[in-house]
């Protein structure tokens, strides 16, 4: 699959088989992340790969009602910025080009919110990560376990405008 077609086809996954992913292509995908955008260079972000089952579920449990699903993917990367002034920015690129690789691997992947919400600190904490880093997203990855059909997207006629905005 091409760049374009992998960045056009790519959707949301919610439900994983649980064949295990190899670590080197796990770390093939951290490193798509690691060479995200990134405002002034300053590369604020790391990433924290859960692969234990434990884990996974207790990260679940502090956030049932956003990623229910973080429990049966064999992974969830989650990924931290230094609080500096775009770490939400540099983080948001680095989860897209995860959630990116993850697709050109075969793999399904979601973006569960992590910035701004109330498990944030608690998902931080019992991670070890140190206080001055914001958690942007969690991102469960595994081999879909059904087939996934394409989001259905708005015609592009209605959000491109050339010059200036017109209705």
């Amino acid at each position: 699959m091409g760049l374009y077609e992998t960045l056009i086809s790519r959707t949301s996954v919610r439900n994983f088989s649980s064949a295990p992913i190899s670590k080197e292509i796990i770390t093939k995908i951290i490193n798509a992340g690691h060479h995200a955008a990134t405002a002034r260079n300053i590369q604020p972000w790391l990433f924290v790969v859960v692969t234990d089952a434990v884990r996974r579920k207790a990260i679940k449990d502090m956030c049932p009602n956003n990623g229910p699903y973080i429990e049966f993917a064999p992974v969830c990367v989650c990924v931290f910025c230094e609080n500096v002034t775009y770490y939400l920015e540099d983080g948001s690129a680095a989860t897209q080009n995860i959630l990116n690789a993850a697709h050109s691997f075969g793999l399904g992947a979601v973006w569960v919110a992590g910035d701004k919400k109330d498990y944030a600190d608690k998902i931080r904490e019992y991670l070890k990560v140190p206080n001055n880093y914001k958690l942007v997203s969690l991102i469960p990855i595994g081999y879909p376990s059904e087939k996934v059909k394409p989001t259905e997207k708005k015609p592009l006629e209605e959000k491109l405008f050339w010059e200036e905005y017109s209705k």
